[in-house]
């Protein structure tokens, strides 16, 4: 907010205090990100600054970590980068495995969590629904008990029922945590929504399921879609369900990156840290640009 021309001496203080401030603290919260960031072009193998990066001496940085997430596991890195490189690179690179279980066990799981956190939002959003609180805390538990509480009544059921090291396993696994965000920002859009506009679609003769996919899916879209990034985002940054559930085999990226820092300190994570923050921020800009939308479909002004 701007500073008023007739403010006083002690709130033109207050007000460049309180910029400072806040100032300071974003520094804080994104600082880990600016030091990964050129971290992840460190022409050598260390997690610190090299005299050549501090001069910015060009020959100090390199892509080399970035080049290795594609050859890291392949059978020829080595061969020349033609057709067949790519193939064993997509077969065999450990990076690109990781990176093919996590996008199609999130996608499955995002589909799988909005579809159950939308109709239970729908549910919970009916006046008439009893105990509805109870089973809103129910259903949200996850966001709330430590995640390797999570993990390990997970296993212990899995293991009863065959799904320990499974893909639908994990898959129904990350829905479990992302259906509570689903839920949220479903319930949150539903708070301004009209329903005499169902009330006068079924007037008009429309059944049930044409009232919903014609009137109140359209409005209620952007709630669905943020709901979703976050349980996909949830999906893909998610590591001790997976040391639970997965086999040996099933390798993530976060999960990749683990046994990295277990097993081999690289700045290779670097790299995979990086590319994961644009991916976030990616995200988060569309889940912003969503709730403008919303609001702007519910007459609500930004704020």
């Amino acid at each position: 907010m701007a500073l008023q021309s007739y403010a006083s001496p002690l709130e033109k203080i207050w007000h460049y205090t309180y910029l400072v401030i806040c100032a300071l603290i974003f520094l804080f919260l994104i600082a880990p990100i600016l030091i990964v960031i050129p971290l992840s072009f460190n022409a050598e193998p260390y997690f610190t600054f090299t005299e050549k990066m501090l001069a910015l001496d060009p020959t100090g940085y390199s892509t080399r970590w970035y080049d290795m997430l594609l050859t890291f596991g392949m059978t020829n890195p080595d061969a020349p980068r033609d057709s067949s490189w790519w193939a064993d690179t997509w077969a065999n690179a450990a990076w690109i495995n990781a990176a093919k279980n996590s996008v199609i066990i999130g996608f499955f799981s995002t589909i799988l969590a909005t579809v159950l956190g939308t109709v239970a939002a729908l549910g919970l959003s009916r006046p008439e629904m009893p105990f509805r609180r109870s089973i809103m805390a129910i259903l949200i538990s996850p966001m709330i008990v430590p995640i390797i509480i999570t993990a390990t009544g997970l296993f212990f059921f899995y293991s009863a029922t065959g799904l320990a090291n499974t893909y639908l396993g994990i898959v129904m696994a990350h829905a479990t945590l992302g259906i509570p965000f689903v839920i949220i920002t479903v319930t949150a859009t539903l708070v301004g929504f009209d329903h005499s506009l169902t009330r006068a679609s079924a007037s008009l003769g429309a059944d049930p399921t044409t009232t919903f996919f014609k009137i109140t899916m359209p409005l209620i879209l952007p709630g669905v879609i943020s709901g979703a990034l976050f349980a996909f985002v949830t999906s893909f940054d998610e590591v001790v369900v997976v040391l639970f559930v997965a086999a040996h085999d099933q390798q993530t990226i976060p999960r990749q990156m683990w046994n990295g820092i277990r097993e081999q300190i690289s700045p290779a994570i670097l790299s995979v840290a990086t590319i994961l923050v644009i991916v976030s921020i990616a995200l988060l800009t569309t889940v912003e640009l969503l709730r403008r939308r919303s609001e702007k479909l519910r007459g609500v002004s930004p704020g």
